[in-house]
């Protein structure tokens, strides 16, 4: 049997748009041979949907579409279609996560999804409900003679000979076991974190080899809002080898035999952090600007590592001419730093808009003049130079509808060195979850494999935010090194203060450091989405409260 996975790019509510790419991918995958073709989960309404499920007209549509798609396709190969329908019982949530088995110009076959996560970004039991108990046959499916196990997401990642524990009671594939099926498919939504696909492929070849069948995994690519799903659609044979696997970080259509597995159908990939990274922001870039109606954007320059960066992926993600990079020196900005963000624009072919701040700080210390007399000058002089460039920015951004991109990484977003309608100001924030170092990681990586196009100078400069004399960010920070380390510990590991103290960092930094992290919480909240990469960052995933006294 030949098994065609459709990996597409779905933008989230456009459901005819997603209807016409899965057409398109059918034709495709049959010119290829395929006997029967396997979506993503919910490729019809994109994924994830969130609370446009909570809007019945929604839910009909989606599911009116689906059966549209499968009269269209009639003539095609038999199709596993991820989609929604509504829960006609009345009892518990009001949608299903479905797999339809489209055939012969119908809907023949309906599969529910069992389990639905509630963990990180994941909130699924807010508008699902679970596969009804009691039918072990629920999830099989018999086609030209072969039994095929049909699960979705999750349904696939609940071995408990494989995890510890993932807080299940229930386990589709162990409840399919009994029919002893001769394959299994997977239709999956799986965001990328760095390192996950490996996870994936070895989570996936151990449930094949349990249960000695072929397995195959469909997950879609893109970006949608702050999560990028990169793909890598794979195969696995009955021994849990790797027989398949997808391009990365785009869409594709491939055809699996599973009988005679192709030695070529492993697609080449670079698995390195900063390969991963950089492929994640630029689609991730990319995708939210499009799919939110934009077509170009602004880059506020500073001749630092972070706006240079943010600069780049936006000059591949776009086209540099979509790009314009905006330079607001004040009497504190270097030479040396106008200079470099020059230098950076021409080498990534972008143009430059350069506006002094000097007489608008003028402006502003004379009306505030009166009410500051006699108090010191402070951060508050500071922060109204970043909320002139705020200003700016965003007037820019209204008048010509362009998309402005913040340049805060996760090591400012996490202790505060930001400022709020200032810097902080914008509409996407492209390496919110990258750290400091892991930044200056990604210039050096993308100037020796992508082109050299960061200034050198702007890689070794010491940071500095340049709102007073001679400022550097290690005035006020640990250097950067040891206060990632610290930040890595605490909110990726979720490692308390007297943990990260017994790991032999310095108690007093360590209680400076996580005294920031809490008090920088309102900001946080307040922050523009941004592109997740780690397995804990500041988006759709972090609930921290905001009022509280919390003491971790």
């Amino acid at each position: 049997m030949k098994i065609g996975v459709l990996q597409l790019n779905p933008v989230v509510g456009d459901i005819d748009g997603n209807c016409a790419a899965v057409r398109e991918a059918v034709g495709r995958a049959a010119a290829l041979g395929a006997d029967l073709c396997l979506t993503s989960e919910l490729a019809v309404t994109g994924y994830p949907p969130r609370d446009l499920l909570l809007y019945d007209g929604f839910v009909t549509r989606a599911r009116r579409a689906a059966d549209d798609l499968a009269r269209d396709l009639r003539d095609g190969p038999p199709l596993l279609l991820g989609g929604v329908e509504a829960n006609p019982c009345g009892v518990g949530k009001p949608v299903f996560n479905c797999a339809f088995w489209c055939q012969g110009g119908e809907i023949r076959q309906v599969f529910r999804k069992t389990l639905l996560p509630t963990y990180d970004v994941f909130d699924e039991e807010r508008y699902f409900e679970p596969a009804p108990t009691g039918d072990p046959g629920a999830n099989i499916l018999r086609f030209n003679g072969q039994t095929i196990a049909v699960t979705i997401c999750e349904d696939a990642w609940n071995d408990k000979d494989y995890w510890e524990t993932r807080g299940y009671v229930r386990d589709p594939l162990e409840e399919a076991s009994v029919h002893a099926p001769d394959v299994i498919v997977n239709l999956s939504a799986s965001p990328l974190f760095l390192g996950k696909q490996s996870l994936r492929e070895d989570m996936l070849g151990a449930v094949a080899r349990k249960y000695r069948v072929p397995l195959v995994y469909a997950n879609q690519t893109g970006g949608n809002d702050d999560l990028v799903f990169d793909g890598r659609s794979c195969a696995f044979g009955p021994d849990g080898t790797l027989t398949g696997r997808a391009p990365g970080f785009a869409p594709a259509v491939a055809v699996y035999d599973l009988e005679s597995p192709v030695p070529d159908a492993v697609a080449a990939d670079d698995f390195r952090r900063e390969a991963e990274t950089w492929r994640a922001l630029v689609l991730g870039t990319r995708d939210y600007v499009r799919k939110s109606g934009f077509s170009s954007v602004l880059v506020g320059l500073s001749g630092g590592i972070d706006s240079a960066v943010t600069a780049a992926v936006a000059a591949e993600a776009l086209g540099p001419e979509n790009v314009t990079c905006v330079l607001m020196p004040s009497p504190y900005s270097s030479q040396g730093s106008v200079d470099d963000s020059l230098a950076l624009a021409d080498n990534l072919g972008l143009a430059t808009l350069t506006l002094p701040i000097a007489p608008i700080m003028d402006a502003y210390g004379a009306a505030l003049a009166e009410p500051f007399a006699g108090l010191a000058p402070d951060t508050t002089e500071e922060n109204i130079q970043s909320r002139i460039r705020g200003n700016l920015l965003m007037a820019l951004s209204n008048k010509r509808g362009s998309l402005l991109l913040t340049t805060g990484n996760k090591s400012e977003l996490a202790v505060g060195y930001c400022t709020i309608y200032g810097d902080m100001s914008g509409g996407f924030a492209v390496i919110s979850d990258v750290d400091k170092t892991g930044v200056f990681a990604l210039a050096r990586w993308y100037n020796d494999h992508i082109r050299p196009g960061i200034p050198e100078a702007i890689i070794t400069k010491p940071p500095s935010a340049e709102l007073r004399p001679d400022q550097m960010d290690q005035d006020s920070l640990p250097p950067y090194d040891v206060l990632d380390a610290i930040l890595a510990l605490h909110i990726e590991h979720h490692r308390s203060g007297r943990q990260i103290i017994e790991a032999g960092h310095d108690p007093q930094t360590v209680d400076h450091v996580l005294r920031l992290v809490r008090s920088a919480e309102f900001k946080r909240r307040q922050a523009a989405p941004g592109i997740k990469l780690t397995p804990r960052s500041f988006g759709t995933g972090w609930r921290m409260p905001l009022a509280c006294r919390r003491d971790i």
